[in-house]
């Protein structure tokens, strides 16, 4: 029996024989056919439903005149997001907001939920913020066809040259379009590596003193932590916000 958190055994007792037959159909098999779900995931899904379940009681709570201090929270980070979009996006910026702002909490949970006894970081293991990558990736290619629709892909062939001979406008596509391809999943990496380093490294360094020092200094560690945790959930919904807007703007 591999070693795996308290929560992931109990996933893997409940659904490990499901999920390894779900897998078999897609010609995957993992290692331990009995305890196929690993603890990244399985704190992925306890981070799911712990938000579910702030996201359902906020929603019955709702209230104008009396709203509850988990309903100020969730206001307060809703508009935040909206005015970092809104700066960078511009008008219309609205639409984008829910998108924004559960990348933001999603990966603030996943990052924090590491601090508690029994628990890690499923962002500190390079698949999770490959993941959320992947999500952000498709997001604001899927925003510029809406937006642009096929004259979306225009923007891979280099800015538009008024008077240009067609087949000098003809080279500069040929060079740009490598140069574009490579920059968006370039993207892709930034986005995992920036994530993923940190949070690991922060991991690593507040367990390596928690296990030295066990009283006073690994806190100044664990505030610390904390600070990257939350700025790296910014910073990842930062970038984000910034691929939507270039892939929605009107020069596009």
């Amino acid at each position: 029996m591999p070693e795996q958190l308290w929560f992931t055994e109990i996933l893997n007792r409940l659904f490990g024989h499901a999920v390894t037959a779900f897998l078999g159909m897609l010609h995957i098999y993992p290692k331990h056919p009995d305890y196929p779900i690993r603890d990244s995931f399985a704190m992925e899904v306890l981070a799911f439903i712990f938000l579910l379940a702030i996201f359902l009681m906020v929603r019955s709570r709702l209230s104008v005149d009396k709203p509850s201090a988990l309903q100020h929270a969730l206001e307060g980070i809703e508009g935040f997001v909206l005015g970092q979009s809104h700066e960078i996006i511009g008008q219309h910026s609205e639409q984008y907001t829910a998108f924004f702002a559960i990348v933001f909490i999603f990966i603030l949970i996943c990052n924090l939920i590491g601090l508690i006894p029994g628990f890690e970081s499923p962002t500190g293991v390079a698949p999770v913020p490959l993941g959320c990558a992947i999500c952000a990736f498709l997001y604001y290619h899927t925003q510029g066809f809406k937006h642009a629709g096929p004259k979306y892909l225009l923007h891979f062939f280099g800015p538009p040259m008024e008077g240009m001979p067609l087949v000098a406008r003809i080279l500069l596509a040929m060079l740009m379009l490598p140069i574009e391809l490579v920059s968006h999943f370039a993207r892709l990496l930034s986005l995992t590596v920036r994530l993923w380093a940190n949070i690991f490294a922060g991991d690593l360094i507040t367990l390596v003193f928690f296990s030295m020092i066990p009283i006073g200094i690994p806190i100044i560690f664990l505030g610390l932590h904390i600070v990257v945790a939350v700025l790296q959930a910014y910073v990842f919904m930062l970038l984000s916000i910034i691929y939507v807007s270039g892939a929605v703007a009107e020069e596009h």
